[in-house]
């Protein structure tokens, strides 16, 4: 299976590049670098300007259909993924979990897409995807609809609820990212208390 990071946001919110933010002495790109070798036979990187991540040295590709948000960003990574089916994960998760993931494509089985429905919403940005995706995605950009959750009335998914999870509290920090300063206060301060579960990292 296929990793694919999606690092092509204008952080708007925070001011500078979230990728790069520090987390526990490492930045959460790296963190996450580091965690998807363990567990992914390839890693694609999507992002606006290739120039600010080649000492990361792993492929980084732009995107496709430029503009089109999030939803551009996994069609872009889909197209050049070797894999059927690949895990999407935004830059800015800090705390991304091997056995939260784990699970996640475990329980994927065949479907189109595998996304976890928690505290009443879904999480688009840390699930998994097939190719299978890539027809009815670009379809959504050419009638300008860049809605990512419209996209499972597309496909055939797989919804992962509270049942499908062992660990809710290690669930929810998984899906965890950082939009905001205070999100990043936050994140720091509760470094320590979830340290056992991301020490693979």
């Amino acid at each position: 299976m296929t990793a694919i990071i999606l690092a092509g946001g204008k952080s708007s919110r925070m001011g500078f590049n979230k990728a790069f933010i520090d987390i526990g002495g490492q930045n959460i790109i790296n963190r996450t670098i580091s965690l998807f070798k363990e567990l992914f036979d390839e890693i694609i990187l999507v992002v606006n300007n290739t120039a600010d991540y080649e000492e990361l040295d792993i492929p980084t590709v732009t995107d496709i259909f430029k503009g089109a948000g999030s939803l551009g960003g996994i069609y872009t990574g889909l197209f050049h993924a070797s894999s059927e089916h690949s895990f999407v994960a935004a830059c800015d998760m800090p705390f991304l979990s091997s056995e939260v993931i784990s699970r996640m494509i475990q329980v994927s089985g065949s479907c189109n897409a595998a996304v976890p429905f928690i505290m009443g919403r879904y999480h688009p940005l840390h699930a998994v995807y097939s190719k299978k995706c890539l027809k009815p995605i670009e379809e959504m950009i050419k009638n300008k609809d860049l809605r990512i959750t419209n996209l499972f009335q597309k496909v055939n998914i797989k919804k992962l609820d509270e049942k499908n999870w062992l660990l809710s509290e290690q669930v929810s920090s998984s899906l965890d990212n950082i939009n905001t300063k205070e999100d990043l206060n936050r994140a720091i301060q509760s470094l320590n208390r979830f340290t056992p579960f991301y020490s693979d990292i």
